[in-house]
């Protein structure tokens, strides 16, 4: 492609610029679920965007103590860029989750390997903070990050819900955690899926 070796700077900010060409792919990286007009699936960049504006719009609604916002929003922007590489996992998909470690651990090492020591040990450490749901920010990411495609789930009449499949306790089952985060997130939750239940938007 032309202009694609044609970078210049520092050797950190070459690397930089390398890192930030390359996660531009996460706009090809297609998930499960629809955009609300139906029109195409969502892709993962559209994702992130979205989780990190609904943490921005949510935080008022999420338990003392309150986690750090700027930290969440760090949390959402980092956590899929390994799908570059991994691509995405669908949440309910049992034989995806059995080598998902394993592929999201060598696309780290290769995506954030793009960048100086410190930034990559510095992203990869949100990446893992993330996945291990041990911190408030962490906590909180994964609510919002769980609550999008729930949303896009029942303002497209549960299009990836049908598709696949997809029973109420299953998606129960992925928000068990959220009342601790959010007690008022975590019973909107609740009354959406039985919506979705009541309207045929998701099997019981």
């Amino acid at each position: 492609m032309e202009g694609k070796d044609d970078v210049w700077g520092t050797p950190r900010l070459t690397r930089q610029i390398a890192f930030l060409m390359e996660i531009d792919r996460l706009k090809t990286v297609l998930r499960r679920t629809v955009l609300t007009d139906g029109s195409r699936r969502e892709n993962t960049a559209e994702h992130s965007w979205h989780i990190a504006m609904m943490a921005m719009t949510l935080h008022e609604y999420v338990a003392e103590p309150k986690p750090d916002l700027s930290h969440t929003i760090k949390l959402l922007l980092v956590h899929d860029i390994v799908e570059i590489d991994a691509g995405d996992t669908f949440a309910y998909d049992t034989q995806g989750y059995s080598d998902k470690e394993e592929r999201e651990q060598a696309a780290a090492s290769r995506i954030f390997g793009l960048l100086e020591e410190d930034q990559a040990a510095e992203y990869r450490k949100l990446w893992r903070e993330f996945e291990e749901m041990d911190t408030r920010e962490a906590l909180f990411a994964a609510a919002i990050d769980r609550l999008q495609p729930m949303l896009h789930n029942y303002y497209t009449e549960g299009y990836s819900w049908k598709e696949n499949g997809v029973r109420h306790a299953q998606a129960l089952r992925r928000i068990g955690f959220i009342d601790g985060v959010s007690p008022v997130l975590a019973s909107f939750i609740q009354e959406l899926l039985q919506r979705a239940v009541d309207r045929g938007f998701l099997e019981s």
